[in-house]
């Protein structure tokens, strides 16, 4: 099977070409390739396949095989992938990309002919419930902000958890520099816990951000089906519109992921958020399966 790897931010899946490959078993193939000693390594398996409705369907696996509705990243690199490899006209700058969550429009920047950069319309975010609640977690309550963008999301402010998060924290207080504490922080616990809750039946994606200004933030993901990971797309535009909705951001914001930036819009007049960000090519090899 050929496949290339490629990342946006570090989010990295190995992406496949189902418009010449046939795969019978993605999910126990994501299970299997992700493995960072055993197979090639990534966050998942996305397979790129032909669509009666858009120039093609994003088909996304999770490290643990689990199917995924959405990934901003890897809308990214599907994006620049049939662009550079030519299942698009290199006149394009624009593009529709298919997924479970449903259709997605793009618009790309190409440099040397190949894409550099791509803007996504994230669609309009949904609020799951109050603009605040709560949840016990390990015995502790931790105030989200739950939202969808095409995956649930549990955005937890740090400035709302001093007390909370102090017990899964490297550090014994949070005053001071709230980037370092974020950095510091220990989130498999706690992101475990909030995937596993009764709460979200059906597992959740948990952002931790610390607000830097109105128009900056930094946070770290804990994605259901595969841990923490370098970024996500939809937790960042998820994280932005939660702190658009409560008054603590303004309309465009730099999100500062582990694996790079992110730069977030919202359109108060349409109610859509566009996420503009990277995608690399990091190699393409072939694998027996």
């Amino acid at each position: 099977m050929r496949f290339t790897k490629m990342q946006g931010c570090g989010n990295d899946y190995i992406y496949v070409n189902c418009f010449e490959e046939k795969i019978s078993d993605p999910s126990a193939l994501a299970v299997r390739l992700s493995d960072r000693h055993y197979g090639i390594g990534s966050d998942g398996l996305i397979l790129i396949e032909p669509s009666a409705k858009a120039d093609a369907y994003m088909h996304m696996f999770n490290i643990d095989g689990s199917e995924g509705r959405m990934c901003g990243n890897g809308v990214r690199c599907v994006t620049k992938y049939i662009y550079d490899h030519a299942l698009i006209h290199p006149d394009r700058r624009n593009a529709v990309i298919d997924t479970l969550s449903g259709l997605k429009e793009v618009s790309f920047d190409v440099c040397g002919e190949r894409v550099s950069s791509v803007t996504v319309d994230m669609g309009i975010p949904q609020l799951t419930g109050l603009h605040t609640e709560t949840v016990m977690i390990c015995g502790k309550d931790i105030r989200f902000t739950g939202v969808d963008t095409g995956n649930p999301h549990a955005v937890v402010f740090l400035e709302d958890n001093n007390v909370s998060l102090e017990p899964f924290s490297k550090c014994e207080t949070i005053s001071g520099d709230l980037r370092s504490f974020l950095a510091g922080l220990g989130i498999e616990k706690p992101g475990r816990a909030m995937e596993q809750s009764e709460r979200f039946p059906d597992g959740v994606n948990t952002e931790f951000i610390c607000i830097v200004s109105r128009k900056e933030i930094c946070m770290r993901v804990w994605e259901r089906g595969s841990g923490e990971t370098l970024a996500c797309g939809t937790g960042a535009t998820a994280s932005v519109y939660a702190g658009i909705m409560l008054g603590r951001l303004e309309k465009e914001v730099l999100v500062h992921l582990k694996g790079g930036d992110l730069v977030i819009r919202y359109d108060e007049q349409t109610g859509r958020c566009y996420m503009t960000g990277p995608a690399v090519e990091v190699f393409t090899g072939d694998i027996q399966i």
